[in-house]
């Protein structure tokens, strides 16, 4: 099967919807004053047109870069095809970006312009980025811009005619998304509309969607996960997005979309999960769960709660996310699968099959995928998604991609013979003891399951033994300020420490476990956009601490 051609670009979507379905919403957008806007697919596709009127009179370099600075929002959505609409590329920018990263990327990717979105200082890095923004670069704002001193998309709409669209060719650059920058400077991948519309033709070969699905956008639009899953597939099958207004508002937001189609990341699944956990303990959904017509009932119950009684599919990626979370909730009645995809392909790889998931695997190859595991046990992928190179550095991509076009994909990994491929760690993630011995730290920090704890991550390079660094639940670490007892949750995790242990080989075994004060957040710099811990970043924090640890001879080590 192949894409549709009335639909080969992202922007071709958006007129045929527009035609077929005109008054169907597309975009629901919430708003701080608590008002709620729909957005048919007509009115988007004259919107676009209209912005793309505006960017062509600009008389900018054609085509040339222009940036998308914000938080997730309909007017996101429209920028980028506005962008494409007028011929040129987008280059989103993450909103909890540093100033000093923001502008990096805009010199970098030669932008000539940006559209400045939703942000407000609190929960983004405004504050930082708003000095950063060279002055002679031209800014429209986009409903909800903290900058009212510029154009206004409102006012540029309401007052320029609609032009017809420049439709791109399917192998003209699209974007260039930068990478999440885990390690060292951030990399410009470049993407033609052939790689990202990948992604829905795969889709649509193993799992029906239609133009009556609902999905709710609030991971940042600026990673390709998010970029793929949501907005590529809302635009090739026509379906409604709706949008998260803030983290206050969130649940509110998922219960206004009732998703059938779901996205998220470990770090939030785990948060779900917690947060059922505080209202009903694990011992008493064992025994709930274990009684006929009840249990039923009460898992739809929760599920309902969660605003995911109606998801036929819920997926996982971007990080591992541990075999006990994802049963739980399969048990649960949710089709929890994991995707696994890079930057460089599109976020198109390997996904797990609705009924044919296998715990501890990511899925098989998408269809158009090869892989192979190459040297030193590196996972190695060629994708239909796969980059055109990255901006401006032809030297990292003759790095990254072999001969035969294959990406290197920096993890390591093991294909069973049924195709089936299990991520075991990142290549640079490893470390070695003081022993001279290698310690592959992802396994370790999947088998360390306790409720109470939000996050882990192993640590203790060129140390006797590792350790793992624990972040507690929010919950957990509010209880605690208030008085809640320290023994027995410490005898507790010193037993999941022991059973932890009984899996390990010797040179693996965790001497100790130490739980932070400091919560590790995007803000910090200690999670990436997609909240996947930046280890580099965490290991520098903590390890002048590591001695003073190891000498206390302790289990369970309390920061606070």
């Amino acid at each position: 099967m192949a894409v549709d051609i009335l639909r080969q670009t992202s922007l071709h979507c958006l007129y045929y919807w527009a035609e077929q379905i005109p008054d169907n919403v597309y975009l629901t957008q919430p708003y701080p004053d608590g008002t709620v806007e729909d957005i048919t697919w007509k009115q988007a596709a004259d919107q676009v047109s209209r912005m793309a009127a505006h960017l062509r009179s600009l008389d900018l370099p054609e085509p040339g870069n222009i940036a998308i600075l914000g938080k997730n929002s309909a007017h996101w959505i429209l920028a980028d095809l506005a962008i494409w609409a007028a011929g040129h590329v987008s280059v989103p920018l993450y909103p909890t970006l540093t100033g000093e990263a923001a502008a990096y990327i805009l010199e970098h990717s030669e932008s000539k312009l940006l559209f400045l979105g939703k942000l407000d200082g609190t929960a983004d890095g405004w504050n930082d980025i708003k000095s950063h923004i060279p002055s002679n670069l031209p800014v429209i704002s986009l409903p909800m811009s903290p900058m009212s001193d510029c154009p206004q998309w409102l006012d540029i709409i309401a007052e320029t005619l609609p032009a017809l669209p420049k439709m791109p060719d399917p192998d003209a650059l699209a974007t260039i998304a930068y990478t999440s920058g885990s390690t060292g400077r951030p990399k410009g991948v470049m993407h033609n509309f052939r790689a990202m519309m990948s992604v829905a033709d795969g889709l649509q070969q193993v799992f029906t969607v239609s133009a009556n699905d609902r999905m709710l956008s609030y991971l940042p639009l600026a990673h390709v996960a998010e970029r793929a899953a949501v907005e590529t597939q809302s635009l090739y099958f026509g379906f409604h997005v709706y949008f998260a207004d803030t983290l206050d508002t969130f649940q509110q937001d998922l219960q206004r979309a009732r998703p059938t189609l779901f996205f998220s990341v470990p770090r939030l699944w785990m948060k779900f999960y917690l947060g059922v956990n505080a209202k009903l303990p694990l011992k008493k959904q064992k025994l709930l769960f274990s009684i006929p017509f009840i249990g039923s009932m009460v898992k739809k119950k929760v599920l309902r709660q969660l605003g995911l009684d109606h998801c036929r599919a819920a997926l996982t990626g971007a990080a591992p996310l541990s075999e006990e979370i994802i049963t739980w909730y399969r048990n649960l009645g949710l089709e929890l699968l994991e995707v696994y995809g890079m930057t460089e392909n599109f976020g198109y790889s390997h996904a797990s099959r609705p009924e044919q998931a296998r715990t501890g695997y990511v899925g098989v190859a998408s269809p158009g995928v090869e892989h192979r595991i190459g040297d030193g046990g590196e996972l190695q992928v060629k994708s239909p998604g796969m980059m055109l190179g990255y901006y401006r550095n032809e030297e990292k991509t003759r790095e990254d991609v072999t001969g035969d076009g294959f990406l290197k994909t920096g993890d390591m990994g093991e294909i069973n013979a049924d195709g089936y491929l299990r991520i075991t760690g990142r290549v640079k993630d490893l470390f070695k003891t003081s022993k001279g011995k290698y310690v592959v730290p992802v396994p370790i920090e999947n088998r360390f399951n306790h409720p109470s704890v939000e996050v882990v991550c192993a640590a203790g390079a060129n140390q006797p033994q590792p350790c793992l660094m624990l972040l507690l639940s929010e919950e957990v670490r509010e209880g605690l300020a208030t008085g809640m007892n320290r023994d027995g949750l410490e005898q507790e995790l010193s037993d999941e420490l022991d059973a932890v242990n009984e899996g390990c080989e010797a040179h693996e075994k965790i001497e100790f476990v130490v739980l932070v004060k400091e919560p590790w957040t995007m803000e910090n710099g200690m999670l990436t956009p997609t909240m996947k811990i930046k280890r580099n970043v965490i290991e520098d924090v903590y390890n002048r601490k590591m001695d003073e640890w190891f000498e206390q001879k302790r289990k369970v080590i309390w920061e606070f």
